[in-house]
C-alpha cells in the first residue's frame, strides 16, 4: 500500500518502506502525537522517535525484536509520557538534545548536538539542533542514498509553519532562522517531513511560504 502519513489515535500504523529503512508512523492520545519506529532492513535494529504516550501501543508496534534507542525530539511532556515505561520494558538507550536533557525526567544516555549522528543499525540520522520551540529541540535527518531525504521535525516544523514559540519574538526569530539555515538551505524540495503532530509535508510544499511566516511572526 502507498504511504500517506495519515494516522489517527487508535488506528493502525502507516508504513513507509524505503530501500534501507522501514518507517512506521502511529498516533497516540490524548494530544494526537506522532511516534515513529525506524527499522534498519539489513540488521533489524529499531529506533523509536518520541515515546509520546500509550506505551502499550508503542510496544505493540515495536514487537518482539525490541528497540535499541528512543530519541526524544524535545522536552515538552506530551513527547515523553511513555518514555519511562518503554525504556523499562525494553532496556533501550535514550538520546535527546543536550539543552533539553534537564527537562526530561528519564535519564538521557546520549545527549546530542547539531551534526551528531544517531544510528539505527547501518543507517545514520544526522541531528539538527533547532532552537526556539525549546532550547534543545532537535530534528533527525535521514539522507536516503536511494532517494530523497527524510526529516523528523518534532514540533519545530509543520505543514503551514514552524512550531509554537508562545508569542516570544526572539524565540520565533531563532526557530525560523534555524529551520531555514539547517533544513531548508541544506535539503532539497523533495525532502519528506514527518512532524510531531498531524500530517506529513515536504520542504518543497512549505518553502514558498517562508517569507509569509516571517512577516506574520509565527
Amino acid at each position: 500500500m502507498t504511504y500517506s502519513g495519515k494516522v489517527r489515535v487508535g488506528g493502525p500504523a502507516d508504513v513507509h518502506e524505503l530501500r534501507d529503512l522501514i518507517i512506521s508512523k502511529v498516533a497516540v492520545g490524548p494530544m494526537d502525537n506522532n511516534a515513529y519506529l525506524l527499522r534498519c532492513r539489513q540488521t533489524g535494529e529499531q529506533l523509536l522517535i518520541d515515546a509520546a504516550n500509550d506505551a502499550d501501543t508503542l510496544l505493540t508496534l515495536v514487537g518482539e525484536d525490541g528497540i535499541r534507542t528512543v530519541a526524544t525530539t524535545h522536552r515538552h511532556p506530551d513527547h515523553w509520557q511513555a518514555l519511562a515505561e518503554v525504556v523499562s520494558r525494553t532496556g533501550a538507550l535514550t538520546c535527546a538534545g543536550r539543552e533539553d536533557v534537564e527537562g526530561i525526567p528519564v535519564a538521557t544516555d546520549a545527549p546530542v548536538d547539531d551534526g551528531d549522528l544517531v544510528r539505527v543499525g547501518r543507517v545514520g540520522l544526522t541531528v539538527r539542533h533547532l532552537r526556539g520551540h525549546t532550547p534543545g529541540s532537535i530534528a533527525l535527518v535521514y539522507d536516503d542514498p536511494d532517494g530523497s531525504p527524510h526529516v523528523f521535525t518534532g514540533d519545530c516544523l509543520f505543514p503551514g509553519g514552524v512550531g509554537n514559540t508562545h508569542s516570544d519574538p526572539a524565540a520565533f526569530a531563532q526557530l525560523i532562522d534555524d529551520v531555514e539555515t539547517r533544513l531548508f538551505a541544506r535539503l532539497p524540495d523533495e525532502t519528506w517531513v514527518y512532524p510531531g503532530h498531524g500530517e506529513d509535508t515536504s520542504l518543497g510544499a512549505e518553502r514558498p511560504h517562508l517569507p509569509e511566516w516571517r512577516a506574520r511572526g509565527w
